[in-house]
């Protein structure tokens, strides 16, 4: 019985040999095609793959693409898919791979030479990985580097303004290849390319060479330009996982004693009205110390009830709100009144974009935070009153006793 390929496995020995290879051909001109492209590629490509549930042969097969399909780019950019391909093929021989996969593997990175022409889902996949970057916030810091290597392996000089119609042309005629990347990435696409037409204009008209791309600020953001690896370690989710569930507990607690405030004055006023004043007129005298601590009472319930009483938003959301990053799905008073499909569109944006979805987590985290501070400051406030108050009317009770 022939043994199951652990395709896992040779992954690993694929992006081991694909860094080393990367390592020892370092070159500083390439300051786009290196191996942070790569690194980038392969991740868009799992995340993509991961959509499509693909089994695991055909996962092997686009993930082993992206990592050559530009393997062989630092050795003349001209025709480095056919290089790439005879460098995969010389690497996996070794692997007993049957050819079928191996042809699939060799016409998935083959199919990332421009004009894309993808012909199943595999090389559509490993298609829309390669141009990833268009329909991101980090498009421009990409077609910097992109222009930067260019200029130096051309030995030119091109300005702004013919790379952006350059860039321009490009975009108009490309078209993301799947469903998913159509959905995820076809809105900032679109917006990234309406920001160049704008400055291609404007630099037209004045002359100015400054790019202002549809990124936000970069002093705002969790994952800075220079970061090659957007994924937060374990170690980090579990901190906001401890912190979310640490605030859920101080906010059990602020309930639960504000519950506790509630009940006990209830009882104490009950108790004042029921013995104290349907005596009056044998008490007169005790009639303001009564009145005052009717008063504390009243006034810590208020104050307790005011900590455990829910603020709602108006439960509604734009698509604005979503593509500006400025809307926390995770809270339910932000979305309680939305459609679901809408909901669902919006949930399948954050999930796949890290600076939106660790965005949302830390402000979910501040926004528990905030409430948390106005229960305790006014748990607190409904604590003084009543410790105080409680106090001086004892005090007022006693003196009223002694004054006949």
């Amino acid at each position: 019985m022939p043994t199951k390929t652990n395709y896992t496995k040779l992954l690993q020995q694929v992006k081991k040999f694909v860094l080393s290879y990367y390592k020892t051909h370092s070159n500083a001109t390439f300051t786009y095609h290196n191996i942070n492209h790569t690194t980038d590629v392969v991740a868009a490509a799992k995340k993509i793959a991961d959509h499509y549930q693909l089994d695991d042969r055909d996962y092997f097969a686009v993930l082993v693409a992206a990592w050559f399909h530009d393997i062989a780019y630092s050795s003349g950019f001209e025709n480095h898919e056919e290089k790439g391909v005879i460098i995969a093929i010389d690497f996996l021989k070794g692997f007993e791979l049957d050819e079928e996969l191996i042809q699939h593997i060799n016409d998935c990175i083959l199919a990332t030479k421009l004009p894309q022409n993808p012909n199943d889902i595999l090389q559509s996949i490993i298609c829309d990985a390669d141009l990833f970057h268009l329909g991101t916030y980090d498009f421009r810091d990409k077609t910097n580097l992109l222009r930067k290597e260019f200029n130096a392996l051309h030995g030119t000089a091109i300005g702004k303004e013919d790379w952006r119609k350059k860039t321009i042309m490009l975009m108009e005629e490309h078209e993301y290849h799947t469903d998913y990347c159509r959905l995820l990435l076809g809105d900032t696409k679109q917006k990234n390319l309406e920001e160049l037409k704008n400055k291609l204009k404007s630099d037209e008209s004045t002359g100015e060479e400054t790019l202002h791309l549809a990124v936000p600020d970069d002093s705002k953001r969790i994952f800075k330009s220079d970061d090659k690896k957007q994924e937060l370690s374990k170690g980090v989710e579990t901190m906001f996982r401890l912190t979310s569930g640490n605030h859920q507990r101080l906010s059990n607690m602020a309930d639960s004693k504000a519950h506790i405030m509630i009940s006990v004055n209830a009882i104490i006023i009950s108790l004042l009205l029921s013995l104290l004043l349907r005596n009056m007129s044998a008490h007169h005298n005790q009639i303001i110390p009564a009145i005052m601590l009717l008063t504390v009472n009243l006034v810590t319930i208020v104050f307790s009830i005011l900590a455990t009483r829910p603020n709602l938003s108006k439960g509604v959301f734009t698509k604005e709100d979503i593509e500006d990053r400025s809307v926390n799905l995770l809270f339910f008073g932000n979305f309680y009144n939305t459609d679901f499909d809408e909901y669902r569109q919006g949930m399948v944006t954050m999930v796949n974009d890290n600076e939106f979805l660790y965005g949302s987590l830390i402000r979910d985290v501040y926004a528990q935070g905030k409430v948390l501070g106005r229960k305790y400051h006014l748990l607190r406030t409904s604590y003084n009153v009543f410790m105080f108050g409680l106090v001086i009317s004892v005090i007022a009770f006693v003196i009223s006793s002694l004054v006949k």
